[in-house]
């Protein structure tokens, strides 16, 4: 018996289309239609993907209503929650919830360096104010903490503590938390380059950047994952190699953003302080995508 409905196969990390400085509803919908249909089995709105650095509150509830809205339970909406303000980050949740989303993504406390206590205080908090479940993000890079293993364990005593975003790009820790909290416990790969290997030491999927651009490879690799077809796998991954390259070069929401305007399907507008990709990562992008097959060479 599991404690929490699973969450397999890729989820794209969506990107928050952008016109004229404010959120293109029109485009977002759209986007989310055809992630549907090119099989993500998941979305992952208002992340640090979806630029939820630069939304407003206001802005944030928005896209997580736009796109339960559009989503209309095809697929489960996994809405960004995270902040390294507790109360804030209770907020999102609740609005989250209220929503209709089927989880929230809450991230480790970011700049405070919170000790395990503090992150596990943090997500108790969260976790006592709402009844969806959660997933951990563990993205020591950007947050500059690393929930232990130990850490994980005692939340996942919590009745909402459903799994873990895993973006360590340390890839004995999903063998390390099935160990100490059971194949049950959901781990997704943070990070596209190594998803495959993360599946194959036990993972359920993927959050994925890449998924944005190449939602149909990203899907199919993540089924032959699942089924245990690392040969097919394999053969789609090698496809995807230049793109996850490609797409990281600069940060990969920009990266993100240039290969959805190469397939035409959203203007390449960010928020500052990031920016467009250069013109020379565009063209490395441009080659990737060729070498994929989503656009002609």
């Amino acid at each position: 018996m599991t404690k929490h409905a699973p969450l397999t196969g890729s989820m794209p990390a969506l990107v928050t289309p952008f016109k004229g400085g404010k959120i293109d509803e029109a485009t977002l919908r759209a986007l989310v239609d055809w992630q549907i249909e090119n099989g993500s089995s998941a979305l992952v709105p208002v992340g640090t993907t979806g630029e939820s650095p630069t939304l407003s509150h206001e802005e944030h509830g928005h896209v997580t209503e736009i796109v339960l809205d559009q989503a209309k339970g095809r697929v489960p909406v996994i809405a960004g929650a995270g902040s390294n303000n507790t109360i804030e980050a209770i907020s999102l949740a609740k609005h989250a919830e209220k929503a209709g989303a089927q989880a929230v993504l809450v991230v480790t406390p970011y700049y405070n360096k919170p000790t395990q206590e503090g992150m596990y205080q943090h997500f108790k908090a969260v976790n006592d104010a709402i009844g969806i479940p959660i997933i951990i993000y563990n993205i020591p890079p950007r947050s500059v903490v690393d929930m232990s293993v130990e850490t994980m364990a005692r939340l996942y005593e919590l009745k909402n503590i459903a799994g873990v975003k895993d973006a360590t790009a340390n890839l004995a820790r999903v063998s390390q938390q099935r160990h100490v909290l059971g194949p049950d416990f959901i781990q997704l790969s943070g990070e596209d380059m190594t998803a495959l290997a993360y599946m194959a030491a036990g993972g359920h999927g993927c959050i994925s950047v890449v998924a944005n651009v190449a939602p149909k490879l990203c899907a199919e690799l993540m089924a032959c994952a699942l089924k245990g077809d690392y040969a097919g796998a394999l053969k789609i991954q090698d496809r995807l190699v230049p793109l996850h390259d490609a797409i990281f070069k600069e940060p990969g929401l920009a990266g993100a953003k240039h290969g959805l305007k190469r397939l035409g399907r959203i203007e390449e507008e960010l928020r500052l302080p990031l920016m467009p990709v250069t013109a020379a990562t565009g063209d490395v992008i441009r080659s990737a995508m060729v070498h994929a097959g989503l656009l002609n060479a």
